[in-house]
């Protein structure tokens, strides 16, 4: 803690990034502030959100309820995510964040969005495809630690989807397995882009202080120190890392197994700690994998394309 002290003062600050600016991919959307009670299903059908039937709950937070909901007419199964009317105005403000990604994205390896919808009492809602077997961490709690061939898998398909955002200049910045969908053909899809962020022009316009700290990179949190810039692509690799390694063991690999972590001792962790050794019995594939994606320097780790080719991938 002597190191620590020495160091320069951080921010820890965690101001909110401005919205990207809208590029509308479905027809006729209104813009946020404007009230409708349409959802735009495809460019020939629209449904009003009374043909939609609440199921069950899938999960809450943030402000917000997933539910389970069937299309009465189609009978098809979706997902929709509501934030409340009375939410916060950052979780209001993260919800129009995710919608313009979604707007964007058509790919195998990142949840599917089928439209939006605002209702009257100020319900916003996102609906999407319906990921049934939840995320990688419901696997996780219910199943056991993954072995090195379900990772493999798992890694090859995330890099996929983050291969196809950081060349489509997106960076998802909040990379774990809570973030992970699954569903029961074992095909993992990117969601959850409330704090994602489309670069316009230059990595330095994006704030670094957003997302989930235990899955922050170390120039997250202290940027001059690790490289100058915050490069949120090299971010999403380190959160990857990160991510796989806990599904290896099974609990949170920067800190002791068991030990609650704040953010002040996850900051000392991710920053001014060694990055974590994988435990014996681990092939070097797999280590050689996990330590190109943890590399404390940003510039020195490998990006979702290079990593693509690793041999831990192709065995």
């Amino acid at each position: 803690m002597a190191a620590v002290r020495d160091r320069r003062h951080l921010n820890l600050r965690l101001p909110l990034p401005e919205p990207s600016q809208r590029r509308p991919r479905f027809p006729l959307l209104l813009p946020p502030s404007t009230v409708t009670n349409t959802i735009t299903i495809s460019t020939a059908d629209a449904i009003a959100p009374n043909d939609i039937e609440k199921l069950n709950v899938l999960g809450h937070g943030n402000g917000g309820t997933v539910y389970k909901v069937r299309h009465k007419r189609t009978n098809a199964i979706y997902a929709l995510k509501v934030v409340h009317s009375d939410s916060d105005p950052i979780t209001r403000r993260q919800i129009r964040r995710e919608m313009d990604i979604l707007r964007q994205t058509d790919s195998p390896h990142v949840v599917q969005c089928h439209g939006f919808f605002e209702k009257p009492s100020g319900d916003v809602s996102i609906v999407m495809e319906y990921m049934d077997l939840g995320t990688l961490d419901t696997l996780l709690k219910n199943n056991g630690t993954f072995s090195e061939p379900k990772l493999a898998s798992v890694a090859r398909q995330v890099l996929n989807g983050l291969s196809y955002l950081h060349a489509h200049q997106i960076m998802h910045r909040d990379i774990k397995p809570s973030n992970l969908l699954v569903n029961s053909n074992m095909e993992i899809k990117i969601g959850d882009f409330g704090v994602s962020k489309i670069m316009r022009r230059t990595l330095d316009a994006c704030n670094s202080y957003v997302g989930t700290c235990a899955y922050m990179s170390p120039e997250r949190f202290d940027p001059e120190s690790y490289g100058g810039n915050y490069d949120g692509y090299a971010g999403d690799i380190w959160s990857l890392g990160v991510t796989l390694f806990e599904l290896y063991v099974g609990y949170f690999p920067l800190l002791p197994s068991g030990q609650r972590p704040d953010w002040a001792t996850l900051m000392c962790s991710i920053c001014f700690g060694d990055p974590p050794s994988l435990p014996e019995g681990a092939s070097a594939e797999f280590r050689s994998f996990i330590e190109s994606c943890l590399k404390k320097e940003s510039s020195e780790r490998w990006s979702a394309a290079q990593l693509l080719t690793h041999p831990f991938l192709k065995g």
